[in-house]
This record gives C-alpha cells, structure tokens and sequence, in this order.
C-alpha cells in the first residue's frame, strides 16, 4: 500500500515554497511541497492534481463547492436574470468574495451587450483606472 507524504503545504507556505523553487520543473515543485505518496518498491508517485488543487485554492480560487456552501441560499453560478422590476441582483457572495463593504460606489459603463462596474477609488472620488476603448 501506498503511505502519504509527511505534510503537504497550503495556503501562504504552498505560495512562498513556489517562489523559492522558480527553477524548478512542476513535478519537482509538488514533491517539494509535500505532494507525492511512496508507494510499493519505495517507488514516488506525485500528486499534480491535488498540488493544481492547493495552488488555486492558496490563490483564492476553490474549486470544490463543498467547503463554501453555509446551507443558506443557492450557490453561486456567475449567472443572473433580469428580475421583473428591471433590477440584476448580484448577491452577497460575490461582493464579499470581492470584498466590497454596505456604500462601495461603482460607475457604470454600458457597452454592447454587457454592462461594465468600475469602483470609485475612495480617496479622491476618481474612477478606477480604465484603459479599455468604451465603445466595445
């Protein structure tokens, strides 16, 4: 039977193991942090999938929905409907996945087919930096 490696690094540990092994190949990354089994004949399997997993999720980016579900709600899906009073509803999931607080303002900006936020910098009023040409 296979045995797991001793720890595997999460979080800001994985992050800065990452950065010190810059020349490293990929496969030699994962089994620096931590991400590999020996398995029969002391032979070294490593684990890319779970390594790719960790990596995303110490970047902010889960990809497994169980952990962020509170039983509250419907999960998030990036989609919404126009309700029938005209109004999008974003949803608190997402705006405090953004981190945005009760009077964060945004200006609006209408393209073709989409609709474009842009946060008012706090200090000044000035819109966020845009560099996009509007007319898209």
């Amino acid at each position: 039977m296979t045995e797991p490696a001793k720890v595997s690094l999460t979080g800001k540990a994985l992050l800065q193991k990452i950065k010190e092994l810059s020349d490293k190949s990929v496969r030699e990354k994962a089994k620096l942090c931590g991400y590999y089994t020996v398995g029969k004949n002391d032979q070294t399997r490593v684990n890319l999938t779970d390594f790719y997993d960790a990596l995303l999720a110490a970047k902010g980016i889960p990809l497994s929905p169980e952990g962020s579900k509170d039983g509250r709600g419907r999960e998030p899906t990036y989609r919404v409907s126009v309700h029938k009073n005209g109004q999008i509803v974003i949803g608190a999931t997402y705006t405090e996945a953004m981190g945005l607080k009760p009077g964060d303002e945004f200006e609006i900006k209408l393209g073709y087919k989409h609709i474009r936020l842009i946060q008012v910098d706090e200090k000044d009023g000035d819109f966020g930096n845009e560099t996009e040409d509007d007319n898209d």
